[in-house]
Parts: structure tokens; C-alpha cells; sequence
């Protein structure tokens, strides 16, 4: 086991662990894996010859979803980007709207939110969850903000503050309690970022199920994939059929006519990644079980290991641990990148969060609140590696 350790030293000792567990490179981050009934389904599609965006796995796999996460409707788009634009038009966000999200997210949130020619307006993290800060954003609306015939205006520039859009981050939910809480209050609608988090429960129940509309995503290097895609869930009927209306490119049912009564976008996942989606879901317990026996050997590894420690799922969570994740102590993190270089150049790939998106250049004017915590945790999160299957080949 890894004893105490100089500063000097944390990069060896943190390769040291993790190939306790893993072996030696090459390691990927995450990798996918496919040993159910991903080839029969894939040849039954093809044969089929229905492989485009009309075919029963679509249908299958929109069902899937929604019995396993207990929505009571899923549409299957073609990424998660997709899911969040989508969603975003389906809660009334409007040109000129801002949208408050997480600083430290993935590119896509607040990509899709300026689709919508609205403005991300970032807010910053907490440590016990690595999402939104609950009780500094309550603070921050509190000073900033004033209801006008029920909207939530932002005090400095005048815009409507529409939606609210947390994001469940490496898997592990957001305290939603506490967003539903300050939807509620400020009268924002509430879209959940589920793309990381399918298999996570928040007081038993899914992440993405809590808000008017949750998203997916299962691009290849998530819990399961289908390739590319993504899926709305709600459990609201009407945005539901809104949903598949939109992106099938808004055509009216009809047996060979093309009408169109709206500006429409083709999103809708095809019949072939639909039918690698439902044997992948099939899968899901299995892989989800190897993922939490994985963080156990890691906790393992770790326990003795100064200056570093392996972030856990909150309380009342059940995570499904999509990335491991490393969580430097805060006089450690200067030695983040020599961490990453030192396992990387052996094979072991590791990776930092992402820049907050107020220091990328399309979102450098974008209004914020105090940044400070979500700052200083891209600074000290790394990336471990995560596959399921380093748990499934071992057995």
C-alpha cells in the first residue's frame, strides 16, 4: 500500500496507485464495451434494412429508457447537444433569455443554450457535489435579481433569467433539493444535465426525472453507448409529442406527403444506433456494478495516499461513477499537470476537468457570479481511468 509522501513524489505515488488497479498501460479513460446483444440486434437492423431514423429499436429503446429511469417518456435524439437545444425550445427559452448553468461543464451546455440565441449566465460549484452551489446561487439571485409579473429579471441587464440547467457532474447529482428549491423561488424552469449521469439516483430516484425535462447522452465513451446520441426525457405528454415533432424535422403524419408546419431539425436517433443502444442498456446493471467495485479498489489504492483524495458520492446519492475522479488538496494542485504528464507518458491516460466556461472566448462576456470555488477545482480535479471493463476482464 502507498504510505505518505513528499509533494515532490505525489505524481509517482498517484501512478503507482492507480496501476495497483488497473496494471499497466495502455489504460484508456473510458473505453466502451460490447459483450451482450449488440451483433444480433446491429444484423436485425440491418437486415431489416431500416437503419435510418423509422424502425422498432427506436421505438424499443425510447420504452427502455424510460421503464429503467422511471420517466414516463423518452425520445431518442442523435446527441446530447441535441437533447439540451431541444429541451431548451421546449421550456419557452427565448432569444435574449439567460440561462444559468455551471461554469464547470462540458462545452455542450452552454453551446446549446446560445442555439437558442439566448446568454449562459455561469454560476459556480460547491465541493460535496462538484455541481452548482446551492446557497451562494440563492445569495447571488437574492442581490441580482427582481420578479416582475412572474419572470426573474436580472437587475444588471435587464434580460428574463428563464432556466436554470444543473449539471450532474462525472455522475453524481446535484443537490436537487436545492435547485428545485430556487426554481421555484425565482420562478426559473428547471432542465437537468443528465449526459453523464444515466444509472444515478438522488434519493432513489433518476437524475434527469426531477426538472420539466431532463437530458442524455451516450456518446461513446459514456456508461452505455450508441455511438452518438442523446434522449429527452419528461414526464409532461405534450412536450413529449413536441419533442418527436421537432426533431423529425416537424413533418405532419401523413402516408406520402411532405408537410412542414414549423421550422424542424433533424435530430432524431437512427434505427441502427438505437439497436446497439438496447442491448447496450441491457447491460447497464452489470456495468454500473463494476463501476462502483472499480471506485471500491481505487478507495482502496488511495486511502494512505496524501494530498489527494478520491471524490465519493454525495449523500443520499447513489452515483454511478462514470469518471473516477482524483480531487487534489488545494496546496497540491500546482503539481496537476506534472500528475498528468508523468501517467499519460506511461500509458495511463488521466485528464484535467475542462476550462470554466467564462475563460473560453465565445463566453468571455457572458455575466457570471463569483467564480471562485469552480476556479480553483479545475485546478485540482483529475480524471482516473474508468472502464468497467477493468473490473469485468479481472473476473
Amino acid at each position: 500500500m502507498i504510505s505518505s509522501q513528499t509533494s515532490s513524489s505525489l505524481a509517482d505515488n498517484v501512478l503507482a496507485a492507480i496501476q495497483s488497479v488497473v496494471g499497466f498501460g495502455p489504460v484508456s479513460l473510458h473505453e466502451p464495451s460490447f459483450d451482450g446483444n449488440e451483433l444480433q440486434y446491429l444484423k436485425e437492423c440491418i437486415d431489416s434494412t431500416y437503419v435510418s431514423s423509422v424502425g422498432k429499436f427506436v421505438d424499443k429503446f425510447e420504452k427502455d429508457l424510460a421503464t429503467y429511469t422511471g420517466a414516463k417518456f423518452a425520445i431518442s435524439v442523435v446527441n446530447g447537444t441535441a437533447s439540451l437545444h431541444i429541451s431548451l425550445k421546449l421550456a419557452g427559452v427565448q432569444s435574449g433569455d439567460e440561462v444559468l448553468l455551471p461554469a464547470l461543464t462540458f462545452v455542450a451546455t452552454a453551446n446549446a443554450i446560445t442555439y437558442c440565441g439566448a446568454i449562459p449566465h455561469f454560476a459556480d460549484s460547491e465541493d460535496a457535489t462538484l455541481g452548482i452551489d446551492v446557497l451562494k446561487l440563492r445569495e447571488y439571485l437574492n442581490k441580482t435579481t427582481s420578479q416582475e409579473s412572474d419572470k426573474c429579471i436580472n437587475k444588471i441587464t435587464g434580460r428574463v433569467i428563464r432556466a436554470l440547467i444543473p449539471m450532474h457532474t462525472f455522475g453524481h447529482p446535484s443537490d436537487i433539493d436545492g435547485l428545485l428549491s430556487i426554481a421555484n423561488d425565482f420562478n426559473i424552469i428547471l432542465i437537468e444535465d443528465a449526459a453523464e449521469s444515466l444509472g444515478s439516483f438522488y434519493s432513489g430516484q433518476h437524475t434527469g426525472t426531477f426538472g420539466l425535462l431532463g437530458t442524455l447522452s451516450f456518446n461513446g465513451n459514456k456508461t452505455i453507448t450508441t455511438g452518438g446520441g442523446g434522449a429527452i426525457l419528461t414526464n409532461d405528454e405534450g412536450l413529449a409529442r413536441r419533442a418527436k415533432h421537432l426533431t423529425t424535422t416537424a413533418k405532419l403524419p401523413h402516408a406520402w406527403e411532405f408537410r412542414h408546419d414549423e421550422i424542424g431539425y433533424n435530430y432524431r436517433m437512427p434505427n441502427i444506433n438505437a439497436a446497439l443502444g438496447c442491448a447496450q442498456l441491457e447491460q447497464l446493471p452489470s456495468k454500473l456494478k463494476a463501476k462502483r467495485e472499480l471506485f471500491l479498489r481505487y478507495q482502496n489504492a488511495f486511502k494512505n495516499l496524501k494530498g489527494v483524495k478520491l471524490f465519493s458520492e454525495p449523500m443520499n446519492c447513489q452515483s454511478n461513477y462514470w469518471l473516477q475522479t482524483l480531487l487534489l488538496d488545494e496546496i497540491e494542485s500546482k503539481f496537476r499537470d506534472n500528475i498528468l504528464s508523468v501517467s499519460n507518458n506511461s500509458e495511463i491516460m488521466t485528464r484535467p476537468v475542462w476550462v470554466p466556461m467564462n475563460e473560453l472566448e465565445p463566453f468571455n462576456d457572458s455575466p457570471s457570479m463569483d467564480l471562485a470555488n469552480a476556479k480553483l477545482l479545475s485546478q485540482r480535479i483529475i480524471n482516473i481511468p474508468s472502464s468497467p471493463s477493468i473490473v469485468l476482464r479481472a473476473k
